[in-house]
């Protein structure tokens, strides 16, 4: 019997390309590629080249490079086209092997053959990055407060691994970060050589940045194109324990520090430098202020000789989400969310000009500029197609993409894919993507499960392997998948209708695209769930305590008390930008918070919460299944004791499903509760 991609057990087995690198003549591209390992039990990524000829110019079928036990990861070429990789598999080569070693940097040669390490670190190797002409190699690393040398370092380590310590000494924000604890090292910024021969590792480390405590726990960093200096987003304190980033160089010769940008009114990030050493793309971060204006973001270019800056798009409320350099500095490429999709646009430099290369409903990510000129490739993804490398025109306005070869997994949608909208209370156009299954018709009308997107600043615009609507089509659900107000590429205004008032605003935008979504023959408005994960799932605890609409309510690491998560979420300050906090201002946090409605609530729950989240900590789903329990509410509670913001590892991403479509079977559909087997 052949089995469909979306049955689940078929489904964790496919192949997901998740990053993409040019190498610098042009004609080669390297991408991590995760599958399941093979005991099944967790996902590992693998290195593939991709040729960068379609199949229709003689293109050839992807090729796996890389096979390693532990898996490769954040990958870039030196200038002779070697490939450099992150991985954590053990050195065969090391005089004293790690009994559980870290991620280190290897280098696999451009013509073929073995990888070989070429640096480690007792903290390991995080991110990294290579100057274009130089070669000269800039790496993080995780290393505890008063080392010094490397040797310093590793015996701090053992001294506490020897004595049973695991405590750690916090003075300043953040604690946490998503599902990882900070320190007890900080990261640092070192330099090295490139590798002197075939045999060579990289040249001895050069600590940059000795001094940094917490300065580079955003990361980030770039190096100029002859590697004389790096420039990265340093942290300074702002206040209450908060902080926000200036842009700063660091000469990678002597190690002295300047300032190139500062803003005390934004966080300062993500620095690129052109081509040609002249300019560098940065974003300007606003993070918003309580009844004041909402956050916001802009991509903007600094020339660094002049010291002037200026946005990369003027006019256009754009939030960037990615942006590469031409070959000639000419011209910035980025991808910014507009109208549900995420297209590509072309910035000139020269002219403060900017139009749209690509015209279709795909999301772009990981843009690479040819040498040449002529293209841009990246990854395509959109509701309907997983993300899979594509050749652009660079000169193209609203162009199509060109598909490449992919060693990513080509599907066949189970269904539809089409948009609707709706007209809000307020006169304001929602829209919202819409997976139909294929057989929904006037007949056979299907049930409808709304999903409510997370962040909440982000828009439905992509393929999600967490959340896949497909899943669901295939079972006979309709899915809609809305943008309503807090999302972006609509502009500010859509951010600021619902500024610092979450729940009744975006509410009223999700009632009136499901009112437009159930008069639809082919969608049965009696039978109807809502569903959604983090804010989502905010929306949907918010959505049951004031409707009972819906047959059924999914809800996902979700936000419940807000007094209470304020303080637990891993870096408080973001939320307090848009509501301050509970003493400053008490009557924000009771006008949007889901758990005061908690009485009001008649329809039966589903709660799902991963102990390991540090973004919405587990006490939340605590407290929202204890109170649906005070209040009689027919309610399970779905727990992850080892997972976090995201249900990861296969086997717990199939339960995930497993259990949502049985709830909603046994809710939406009135079948006997049928309790997955492995639960």
């Amino acid at each position: 019997m052949v089995r469909s991609w979306y049955e689940l057990p078929e489904y964790v087995r496919l192949r997901r390309v998740s990053g993409l690198r040019l190498s610098p003549d042009g004609t080669r591209l390297v991408a991590p590629v995760s599958g399941l390992s093979p005991d099944g039990t967790s996902f590992r990524s693998a290195l593939w080249e991709i040729d960068v000829r379609p199949e229709a110019e003689g293109g050839r079928a992807p090729r796996r490079l890389t096979r390693g036990a532990k898996g490769e990861a954040a990958v870039d070429f030196l200038p002779d086209g070697s490939v450099l990789f992150t991985s954590a598999r053990p050195d065969a080569e090391a005089a004293e092997p790690e009994e559980k070693p870290k991620a280190s940097l290897w280098l696999l040669p451009a013509d073929g053959g073995e990888a070989r390490q070429v640096a480690s670190r007792p903290g390991g190797i995080g991110a990294f990055t290579v100057a274009r002409d130089s070669g000269l190699v800039s790496f993080a690393s995780d290393t505890l407060l008063g080392s010094g040398s490397e040797e310093e370092d590793r015996a701090a380590r053992k001294a506490r691994a020897e004595a049973g310590v695991s405590a750690i000494l916090h003075e300043e924000l953040p604690v946490r970060h998503w599902d990882s604890d900070i320190g007890p090292g900080r990261p640092r910024r070192f330099v090295a050589e490139p590798p002197a021969d075939e045999e060579a590792r990289l040249g001895e480390p050069r600590d940059l940045t000795p001094d940094a405590g917490s300065a580079l726990l955003d990361g980030g960093s770039c190096l100029t194109p002859d590697g004389t200096a790096l420039i990265t987003p340093w942290r300074v304190p702002a206040g209450r324990g908060a902080h926000r980033t200036r842009i700063v160089r660091v000469d990678t010769a002597t190690g002295e520090r300047s300032t190139l940008l500062d803003d005390p009114d934004a966080q300062l990030g993500g620095p690129l430098v052109s081509p040609d050493g002249r300019l560098l793309a940065y974003t300007r971060f606003f993070a918003g202020e309580p009844g004041g204006e909402p956050r916001s973001l802009e991509l903007r270019i600094l020339d660094l000789e002049s010291g002037q800056s200026r946005s990369a798009h003027p006019g256009l409320e754009l939030w960037a989400r990615g942006y590469a350099w031409s070959a000639d500095s000419r011209s910035l490429f980025f991808g910014a969310d507009e109208n549900g999709r995420l297209p590509v646009f072309r910035a000139d430099t020269a002219e403060g000009t900017v139009v749209r290369l690509t015209g279709d409903h795909g999301s772009y990510t990981e843009l690479n500029p040819s040498p040449d000129g002529r293209y841009v490739y990246a990854l395509r993804d959109a509701w309907d197609a997983p993300p899979a490398p594509v050749r652009l025109d660079a000169g193209a306005v609203d162009g199509q993409p060109v598909h490449l070869r992919t060693p990513g997994s080509e599907l066949t949608m189970p269904g539809a894919l089409t948009e609707i909208e709706a007209t809000a209370d307020d006169g304001t156009r929602v829209r919202s993507w819409l997976v139909l299954p294929e057989e929904a018709s006037a007949d056979s009308p299907a049930p409808l499960l709304l999903w409510v997107h997370g962040g909440p600043y982000m828009s439905f615009n992509g393929w999600s392997w967490r959340w896949n609507p497909w899943l669901m089509a295939a079972r006979g659900y309709a899915v809609l998948l809305p943008d309503p107000a807090l999302s972006t590429g609509y502009g500010q205004d859509m951010l600021r209708r619902a500024w610092g008032r979450w729940g009744e605003r975006v509410f009223a935008d999700l009632m009136a695209v499901t009112d437009a979504a159930v008069a639809r023959d082919d969608i049965d408005g009696e039978r109807t769930a809502v569903m959604g994960g983090s804010f989502g799932g905010y929306m949907a605890n918010w959505i049951a305590g004031h409707t009972d609409r819906f047959r059924a309510v999914v809800t996902h690491a979700s936000l419940w008390g807000l007094d209470a998560f304020g303080g637990t979420t891993d870096y408080p300050p973001v939320w307090e930008s848009e509501f301050g906090t509970p003493l400053e201002n008490p009557e924000l946090y009771e006008r949007n918070s889901p758990h005061l409605h908690a009485a009001d609530i008649r329809t039966p729950v589903l709660v799902i919460h991963g102990d390991k989240d540090y973004r919405v900590p587990i006490g939340e789903g605590l407290r929202l299944w204890r109170d649906l329990l005070l209040h009689g509410v027919e309610a399970k509670f779905l727990y992850f004791p080892d997972e976090n913001h995201w249900i990861l590892t296969p086997g717990n991403a199939r339960i995930w499903y497993e259990t949502i479509l049985a709830f909603l079977d046994h809710h939406v559909h009135g079948k006997e509760w049928n309790r997955p087997g492995l639960l």
